[in-house]
């Protein structure tokens, strides 16, 4: 219970209050058709449901109440997380969406959206996992190994807040994506992995006790939807999302992704 409230904590809560927009003051985008790129690798936001096939999550839902209200056709597409904001940068696609943290130096190749959702990031290891139990004693664990995509606020938090630094530490060990840390986590080839609060339930609500959280959060991530630059999408959908939070739409997704929806189940 007490992890369950750390992640409805970690994204309860924006900086800024949500302006109040009522769906009559939506700008109207006529129909238009927008490309959608995401990893469905990040579960409850994005992935494919095992049972069904089907992908579905937090940010599909949220996403496709956006084009409701702004009146816009989507075509779902994917790539892979290494590949995303550069293909946005470069006009494939109209939006990305994977959880990406805001950060200046992305600002430089695609806008951002305002904050959609807030995040923590959390140590993910084994069920069994003893020899360590936070960052410093990972760090003091000599033989211990991390996985993570290249580029990612993972991949950074582990090199400087864990690590010593050195991006080209041999602890790291790279995957192209997201679910195969997690792969390789279960399987012994790396004894951590760090993802925000989000992905972590929703991995450890489906392990059957094979994976667990230990530790602290180990910092504060805003996400946000990914465009090319001067896209003219971006204040719309910056309006959907303040009226999204201002009507509770998204305190209800909130609800059904992160406490009624169980993973497997």
């Amino acid at each position: 219970m007490l992890f369950r409230r750390t992640v409805l904590a970690s994204f309860a809560a924006l900086v800024l209050a949500p302006i109040a927009a009522s769906a009559a003051e939506l700008p109207d985008l006529g129909g238009k058709s927008v490309v959608v790129v995401t990893e469905n690798a990040y579960p409850p936001l994005q992935f494919v449901d095992p049972k069904s096939g089907k992908a579905i999550g937090w940010e599909y839902d949220a996403m496709n109440e956006i084009a409701k209200r702004l009146n816009f056709k989507i075509e779902y597409q994917n790539t892979s997380w290494d590949a995303m904001i550069q293909a946005v940068s470069d006009g494939q696609y109209n939006i990305g969406m994977t959880g990406i943290t805001i950060k200046d130096d992305r600002k430089q190749k695609v806008d951002f959206s305002d904050p959609y959702m807030r995040s923590q990031q959390f140590m993910l290891v084994r069920g069994d996992e003893k020899r360590f139990t936070d960052a410093k004693s990972f760090g003091e664990f000599k033989d211990g190994l991390i996985g993570a995509q290249p580029g990612t606020s993972p991949f950074y938090t582990a090199v400087y807040e864990i690590l010593d630094g050195n991006e080209q530490n041999p602890r790291i060990k790279l995957f192209e994506t997201f679910g195969a840390t997690v792969q390789a986590l279960k399987t012994g080839d790396v004894d951590l992995v760090l993802t925000d609060s989000v992905a972590a339930k929703g991995y450890v609500d489906s392990s059957n006790g094979a994976l667990k959280v230990v530790g602290d959060p180990l910092g504060t991530e805003d996400f946000g939807f990914i465009f090319p630059k001067g896209s003219d999408l971006v204040a719309p959908v910056n309006a959907a999302i303040a009226a999204l939070k201002a009507d509770g739409t998204f305190d209800a997704l909130n609800k059904k992704w992160f406490l009624d929806y169980k993973m497997g189940e």
